[in-house]
């Protein structure tokens, strides 16, 4: 087996259920998770009603490339999203099976063994980050985001020694835990230190669609390219899915855009890897990807949900107010993620994630989600605001 598997971390929910193992919440409370990114509104029908109208299409084999006419949807999406000129979908973009699977496959498919192979990551992070580094036999940068620096990645503080020995950047913008939002002069600050250095951004931008602002839509790092004249997307993807945009995360359907010869690479590589999307999903995907009006609800449902639980927890937790995405991330009380989660199961069965399992130690030996929380509120707003009420009480009890 592959030594380097010894190395990956256990994953946090993992460590997570070892943390509450034993302990006993109370009987008449129904369990309120908070845990994992997994929406729980209501999935597009129109999705839903495409996988029952083409079922017998999974008597076919995919092609790798997907239809056109998916590619097309996901490119006419991304192109009036993102305002650029053009994504051409035939070169520039590929559906996948979710981000989880691209964001995995693209580093095993991107890393050059023959040089160092650094991968930087915000910190904390999305764990498939890190076990792709170390599966594709690369060692992960840690970039701390805490709230000196607005819980983004610092890309000046890193030296050109070490700039060197990077070949991948990640970043997640909408972030996971944060909620924090790359701005457009960030991006392009990146794309000019990848110039310098030579190594490939990849953008997880599969909360994108999330936000607070209804007139203040994130950006992305291909508009980001494109403002720069930069139209082919040199050394820039971009990782988008319909999980969370459109309630559908149990469809693993996603793209991965850019660059056309990184894309063109990356293909070669998902024919040997055995990944194409079945065609009922394709057509599912195609419903999905060109109706925007359920993502306009589905906004709408988490500000609400956002406005409720903020003004619950406002005057007991510290947290910032995110741009996007579904968590906060807020500070515990006396700073102990662990025993604080371990308290709120036992007391109030609510079940939140410590931050300080989805960092690592940073460049001072802090890990930065240590003494945080992770809240995801993905279910509908009457249990929601029901686990917030259940925590702020817990917290004025002392």
């Amino acid at each position: 087996m592959n030594p380097d598997i010894d190395a990956l971390k256990p994953y946090p929910f993992e460590r997570l259920a070892a943390l509450k193992a034993g302990l006993t919440p109370p009987a008449g409370l129904a369990h309120r998770p908070l845990t994992i990114g997994e929406p729980q509104h209501p999935p597009y029908q129109a999705a839903l009603d495409a996988l029952v109208q083409y079922q017998q299409e999974f008597a076919r084999y995919p092609a790798t490339t997907g239809l056109p006419e998916l590619r097309q949807a996901m490119a006419r999406w991304a192109t009036q999203r993102f305002s650029l000129d053009q994504l051409d979908a035939e070169r520039e973009i590929i559906p996948v099976n979710g981000t989880r699977e691209a964001i995995f496959s693209f580093v095993q498919a991107s890393l050059d063994r023959s040089r160092p192979a650094r991968i930087a990551v915000p910190n904390p992070f999305y764990q498939i980050y890190e076990g792709a580094a170390l599966l594709a036999g690369g060692m992960p940068l840690y970039l701390d985001c805490n709230t000196d620096n607005g819980f983004r990645p610092d890309f000046d503080a890193i030296g050109p020694d070490t700039w060197r020995e990077v070949q991948l950047v990640f970043l997640c913008s909408p972030g996971n835990p944060t909620g924090a939002v790359t701005p457009m002069a960030d991006f392009q600050r990146l794309i000019q230190l990848a110039d310098e250095y030579d190594f490939i951004i990849a953008s997880d931008e599969c909360y994108s669609e999330l936000y607070l602002d209804e007139q203040t839509p994130p950006p992305g790092l291909l508009e980001a390219a494109a403002a720069l004249g930069r139209h082919d997307y040199h050394r820039c993807v971009v990782f988008h899915s319909l999980s969370k945009r459109s309630n559908l995360p149990g469809l693993r359907s996603g793209f991965v855009a850019g660059d056309a010869q990184l894309i063109e690479r990356f293909k070669r590589y998902r024919t040997y890897h055995g990944c194409a999307m079945a065609l009922p999903i394709q057509q599912a995907s195609i419903a999905a990807w060109s109706d925007e009006q359920h993502v306009r609800d589905n906004r709408d449902a988490y500000r609400e949900k956002f406005a409720t639980v903020t003004d619950v927890l406002a005057p007991v937790l510290d947290f910032p107010r995110p741009e996007a995405s579904f968590y906060l991330w807020p500070a515990v009380p006396e700073g102990d993620d662990e025993t604080f989660t371990r308290r709120l199961f036992q007391e109030a069965h609510v079940s939140v994630l410590p931050g300080s399992y989805m960092g690592r130690p940073g460049v001072d030996g802090i890990n930065p989600g240590s003494g945080r929380l992770r809240l995801a509120l993905v279910d509908e707003l009457e249990p929601t605001r029901e686990a917030a009420e259940r925590i702020r009480q817990l917290i004025e009890r002392g």
